[in-house]
């Protein structure tokens, strides 16, 4: 089973939790969510068959060459950047609000065990990245036959 929890490479710092707290404090108020411009990772999904694991991330805007998925050490890495949309030839525009998030971007994933890194696979379409990360056949659950045995001897009986 993949861990609930989002394990980042890196230890939360105290800015971190400041933001999240603005974040928690917006989100009560009802603003929108404005947080520090390059400060997000697309959400996900993540669900469990028995043969594999599968995570789906949001990214909207970005194409599949603007993502880039690794595994090491135990670890899937997601990780990219959505640049902003320049308008050409609008002198004179100024933005008002910004809400859309820009900038490098990385979630990170703390794998099981029971996970073959060599076989997984990614897939990009229309804004969604589908992982899939197929479970090594040692850790798939299997039946194990108990054979009658010949000998003579019961539990409980003598000799």
């Amino acid at each position: 089973m993949l861990y609930p929890t989002i394990w980042r490479r890196r230890v939360p710092s105290i800015l971190d939790e400041v933001l999240n707290m603005r974040n928690e404090f917006d989100r009560l108020l009802g603003r929108a969510d404005t947080d520090v411009a390059g400060a997000w990772g697309p959400v996900v999904d993540v669900r469990e068959t028995k043969d594999e694991l599968v995570i789906q991330a949001e990214l909207p805007g970005l194409a599949a060459e603007d993502v880039d998925v690794s595994v090491e050490g135990g670890v899937l890495t997601i990780s990219g950047e959505k640049k902003q949309e320049v308008e050409e030839g609008k002198e004179g525009s100024n933005y008002h609000l910004v809400e859309r998030r820009y900038g490098r971007f990385e979630r990170s994933f703390s794998l099981p065990r029971s996970v073959d890194p060599e076989k997984v696979a990614a897939e990009f379409d229309n804004g969604v990245l589908m992982i899939t990360l197929p479970k090594a056949e040692a850790a798939k659950p299997r039946r194990i036959e108990v054979k009658a045995s010949n000998s003579r001897l019961r539990l409980g009986s003598k000799k």
